[in-house]
């Protein structure tokens, strides 16, 4: 099993957050997901980006592949810090 960290889709139309979770690289998008680990909210002003850095380390750290924009999303986090 692949482990992907991932945005998922959440929100109604027009109107979309994001949820950045843990999953099966088999699994569909909006699918079954292993951990919740944070949130995107792109239309937001401020306070855009809550992650759990602790868990997206621990999942970095036995082997879990980030998407793209998830990983500009964490180094985006980690400059802030």
């Amino acid at each position: 099993m692949s482990v992907r960290i991932r945005m998922q889709r959440r929100g109604s139309k027009k109107r979309p957050f994001y949820a950045v979770v843990a999953a099966d690289a088999q699994m569909p998008r909006d699918g079954r997901f292993l951990e919740k680990l944070g949130i995107f909210n792109p239309v937001k002003e401020t306070d855009r980006i809550s992650l759990n850095m602790d868990r997206i380390n621990h999942w970095l750290g036995v082997g879990a592949v980030p998407s793209d924009t998830v990983a500009r999303l964490i180094k985006q986090v980690q400059a802030s810090a």
